[in-house]
């Protein structure tokens, strides 16, 4: 899919504006959204969808490069004196944490073979067998994508008969809409169209329901906020909350999820990110604004930067980068307080994940797209098919993992190659809202009230 690049340097401001919105039924505005926003494409609109490249699949052969012979030279006979070439076929054989952290102290000889960046490049387009990463960048950390790309390959093996399925249908009245892992996968936080937030401890999968389930947040009976909740988001022990009842409200898990504040935005809450000084929303009536959440919640700054509802965003030290209804997709510099970029899309963005300076997306067309950002200007690398039918709403990207959720009601596991490989394919009997995958746990919201819940072979 060819996207046209947007203008870098757009020195407009987005000082404060207000543009508030006539009162409504929040239940009715969501349900409203969810009709418009996550339904699939009209057959007749359908966006073209890309072909899959025919690069062949990438694999060590006779004319690639061969690691550079680093092992001195050793008299007496014994493994060191293998020539390099049959010590690097032993070592594929191994374990590449092992490889890399043990055998890397064993001696000089065996240290210089091991942290040669070449040798951890063919290993691990041996293993995927494609063309990988679709971006690399400079100082790529070839062992450590390698140990992840293997170890996520292992823990899917044979379309995932070896990972735990959990369903956790005793939490929720409706549909999961958000989820979050929390210390490497030790607690899930799960929003909800019954207006709650609900803590599950997954050390516990496997016990009573009721061991699971630890608390909904809040002090009301059986409500955590007075509209659905939407969007979840961290830092450290601290969360927080977005619904459509226009609120942020802020906890503190460490204090046993005790409420610590609590912001009123103009419109409901779509979309959060939450970073050490900051939190940032996305709003229905088109607006991002930036908080500062330490003491009590102050707004900092908001800006229109949208014509229709912002569903998704991130932000960093440097950037927010924010994607609407209107198909555009805006850059801001944080510390320069102005528009970097503003790229129109032909379809628009519902989900995010970011590893600088990637970012992938999945859309309404049920599209993949990555994004790389050179000093805050994107630009588009490459576009995917990866199998879904409808419209993209979670996804989760790390240097040798991805996963996909849609309202095709279906989960998707993928090599992060180019294009993306699904080594599997999980499909249910309603629609999965949002992923999130964290130490060997991976969640997701169902439709169907239920949290699904995937325990990976550590």
């Amino acid at each position: 899919m060819e996207l046209p690049l947007g203008q870098c340097h757009d020195s407009r401001s987005w000082d404060d504006d207000s543009d508030p919105e006539s009162e409504t039924d929040p239940d009715a505005q969501a349900e409203a959204y969810v009709a418009r926003v996550l339904s699939p494409p009209k057959s007749g609109l359908a966006f073209p969808r890309p072909s899959q490249l025919s690069t062949p699949a990438a694999s060590p052969s006779a004319s690639e490069p061969r690691a550079a012979s680093k092992v001195s030279a050793v008299r007496e006979p014994g493994l060191l004196s293998l020539p390099p070439e049959l010590l690097l076929e032993i070592c594929s054989y191994l374990d590449a944490r092992l490889v890399l952290h043990v055998l890397s102290r064993v001696c000089h000889a065996l240290r210089d073979l091991v942290y040669d960046r070449v040798t951890w490049r063919l290993r691990a387009l041996h293993r995927v067998r494609a063309p990988y990463p679709v971006v690399e960048e400079k100082n790529f950390d070839w062992p450590a994508a390698c140990i992840a790309l293997e170890e996520h390959l292992s823990r899917w093996a044979e379309d995932g008969r070896r990972a735990e399925y959990f369903c956790l249908a005793n939490g929720h009245l409706a549909a999961i809409d958000s989820v979050l892992l929390l210390q490497g996968g030790s607690l899930c936080l799960s929003g909800s169209r019954d207006r709650t937030v609900n803590l599950w401890d997954l050390r516990q999968l496997g016990t009573e329901p009721s061991q699971v389930l630890v608390k909904t947040l809040g002090t009301k009976r059986n409500s955590t906020h007075e509209g659905w909740v939407w969007s979840l988001a961290a830092q450290d022990h601290r969360v927080c909350s977005g619904s459509w009842d226009s609120t942020v409200k802020l906890w503190d898990l460490a204090a046993d999820g005790q409420q610590f504040g609590e912001i009123k935005t103009s419109s409901a809450v779509l979309c959060l990110s939450y970073l050490s000084d900051v939190l940032v929303t996305g709003t229905y009536d088109k607006k991002v604004a930036i908080y500062d959440p330490r003491a009590s919640p102050a707004l900092l700054k908001c800006q229109q930067l949208h014509s229709r509802p912002v569903l998704a965003l991130m932000a960093d030290g440097q950037h927010i980068i924010s994607g609407s209804e209107d198909r555009t997709l805006v850059v801001v510099d944080r510390r320069a307080n102005r528009v970097l970029q503003r790229l129109q899309l032909d379809s628009y963005l519902l989900c995010m994940s970011y590893q600088e300076p990637q970012l992938w997306a999945g859309d309404n067309h049920g599209l993949l797209h990555v994004f790389v950002n050179r000093n805050g200007c994107l630009q588009l690398v490459r576009s995917f098919d990866v199998g879904h039918s409808f419209p993209i709403t979670g996804i989760q990207y790390s240097v040798g993992a991805l996963y996909t959720t849609s309202t095709d009601k279906s989960i998707r596991v993928h090599v992060p190659t180019d294009p993306p490989r699904t080594i599997c394919t999980r499909k249910y009997d309603s629609t999965l809202n949002r992923v999130c995958a964290e130490g060997n746990l991976v969640v997701a919201g169902s439709g169907d009230v239920s949290l699904e819940v995937w325990r990976l072979p550590a």
